[in-house]
């Protein structure tokens, strides 16, 4: 889960009053408001605390009283593809209809990526790469994929790492959101998202569009084959995973979860974390309420507490 931007209804501007020292002769004491335009669709309080009891239970997603415009920004464009004249009617829709609640939940989940986004975090993991000496290859979960930029950096991290293409590393990419997952899994960005690496590192992990694909870049398949791509919905009874892993991204993901839920989620992960594995957080996020979990070492990465290491 990432951040994808909120689309805001325009708020009427507060009338101004008129100022106590006076006003010049001729000039309107107030500014006469103006209103807001009138929505497509009616949007009652109602409706949208349906939307979030709904996406709360099936995602875990706690979204704030305060997005209620983001979300009928996002679902007022799926009452129009679907031609239901009512947030009710698209809401039962999206209850009956298995492909639409996937829709639905790819509507309200968010996704802001970026390569090598807090990239202190890739240098505490090669720094880790660099040390790994077994024979079973080092193995990463990213639990928030997005469109692919965190899993990609994590693949070129362990190849300048290990010095090669082909590093003994395996990667499980995963999210909620099976449209980013299709982005992800293709590997085609816009030129612009790779502008700030190093011109070496644009030159040898992607390969440049031309003629139609001119502004674009794909990875090299050398980063694909390190990656494994499935979707989670990280509140699910049971994963598709099977652990144990040297080091767990889950980052900018609990920024959308309640504390209950987070620490739910956290003491499953304990189990896939190997003993001297680390979890990566987001720059926002703080366990400090699990601390019988896991414990920081700083700079929003953690290792299990002792007391749980079997």
């Amino acid at each position: 889960m990432s951040d994808k931007p909120s689309l805001r209804a325009p708020r009427t501007p507060p009338a101004v009053r008129p100022s106590v020292l006076g006003r010049p002769e001729g000039t309107p004491a107030v500014r006469p408001s103006i209103a807001a335009p009138e929505r497509e669709f009616e949007f009652s309080n109602g409706d949208f605390e349906r939307v979030r009891a709904l996406i709360y239970k099936h995602a875990g997603i706690s979204l704030s009283p305060i997005k209620q415009d983001m979300v009928y920004s996002r679902l007022a464009r799926r009452l129009r593809a679907r031609g239901d004249r009512t947030f009710a009617e698209y809401l039962d829709r999206a209850q009956r209809e298995p492909e639409e609640w996937e829709t639905f939940v790819n509507s309200l989940t968010t996704n802001l990526t970026s390569f090598f986004r807090e990239a202190h975090h890739f240098d505490i993991l090669a720094e880790r790469l660099r040390k790994h000496t077994a024979k079973a290859p080092f193995r990463i979960w990213c639990s928030a994929a997005s469109t692919g930029e965190e899993p990609y950096s994590l693949a070129i991290t362990a190849c300048e790492a290990f010095n090669t293409l082909a590093p003994p590393v395996q990667i499980v990419a995963t999210d909620i959101d099976t449209n980013v997952l299709a982005t992800a899994q293709k590997g085609v960005y816009g030129i612009e998202r790779v502008e700030r690496m190093s011109r070496e590192r644009v030159q040898r992990f992607f390969l440049k569009g031309t003629g139609s694909q001119e502004g674009q870049v794909r990875v090299r398949p050398d980063l694909q084959r390190l990656i494994e791509f499935k979707r989670i919905n990280l509140l699910d009874k049971s994963w598709a995973l099977q652990g144990p892993f040297d080091a767990m991204f889950c980052r900018n993901v609990m920024i959308y979860f309640d504390k209950p839920t987070q620490h739910a989620i956290l003491e499953r992960f304990v189990p896939l974390l190997k003993p001297d594995g680390l979890l990566f957080a987001g720059h926002s996020e703080s366990f400090l309420h699990a601390a019988d979990l896991f414990r920081s070492l700083g700079r929003t990465v953690y290792e299990r507490t002792p007391a749980r290491v079997r």
